[in-house]
């Protein structure tokens, strides 16, 4: 596997812990729909939550989530839309950032925006 997907794989994996100390109870992850992509799929109480995860080694440059385009945002609204009809939900919704620095093995920073559009 390549080193960003490692990267990738364990911001995620970072991502989903956190949520879930915080309450959220976890949904789906990697969800597909052809082409589009969910990264977690999570409940807030009676809210569901489509979250984007942005994980770099290092944001001395660059935030990670700045990394949210218009483009990133149509591509989740219309794979949160395939998701809420597949699954029949048609209730409150948001769409989150989890940027995640890992600054070393075992050491990382999460930063959570709620409702970053939409």
């Amino acid at each position: 596997m390549a080193k960003h997907n490692e990267l990738g794989k364990l911001g995620e994996e970072i991502a989903q812990e956190f949520l879930l100390e915080k309450g959220y109870k976890i949904e789906a992850v990697n969800y597909r729909h052809r082409r589009l992509e969910l990264d977690i799929v999570a409940k807030d109480g009676a809210t569901l939550v489509f979250v984007e995860v942005k994980t770099r080694s290092d944001d001395f440059l660059f935030d990670p989530e700045k990394a949210m385009t218009e483009k990133k945002e149509t591509l989740m609204r219309n794979a949160a839309i395939a998701y809420m009809r597949e699954t029949g939900y048609d209730w409150a919704i948001r769409f989150d950032v989890i940027a995640i620095v890992v600054r070393g093995e075992d050491r990382y920073e999460v930063r959570h925006r709620e409702d970053v559009f939409f």
